[in-house]
């Protein structure tokens, strides 16, 4: 049993026991706490599929949060011109949240 599950604009296949790695979810999430994701647009239970349009009505998604801030890799960003001197070196790292999936609540 899996779902297609919209979070924080990106779409995720959830599985129940699965963790998940999605968009910081902000500093009002604590560790530990249970959230749930209700924009599932697809779900699966045994080879029996719901598509909604755009979304199944009564589905959702029950997490728990278990990092609210995890940083990614560092993704180095390089802008050079050449023959004018122009170089410009910056990094980043993405923030996200690592969530395990609970239960996913069918119609």
């Amino acid at each position: 049993m899996y779902a297609i599950v919209e979070i924080k604009g990106q779409q995720f296949k959830a599985e129940e026991g699965k963790y998940l790695y999605v968009h910081h979810l902000g500093d009002e999430v604590k560790e530990g706490e249970a959230i749930s994701f209700d924009k599932v647009l697809l779900l699966d239970t045994d080879g029996d599929v719901k598509v909604g349009a755009p979304v199944v009505e009564g589905a959702k998604v029950e997490c728990e949060v278990l990092l609210p801030l995890v940083k990614g890799e560092k993704v180095i960003v390089f802008k050079k011109k050449r023959r004018k001197g122009y170089r410009r070196k910056n990094g980043h790292r993405q923030q996200f949240s690592k969530v395990l999936i609970k239960k996913i609540v069918t119609a």
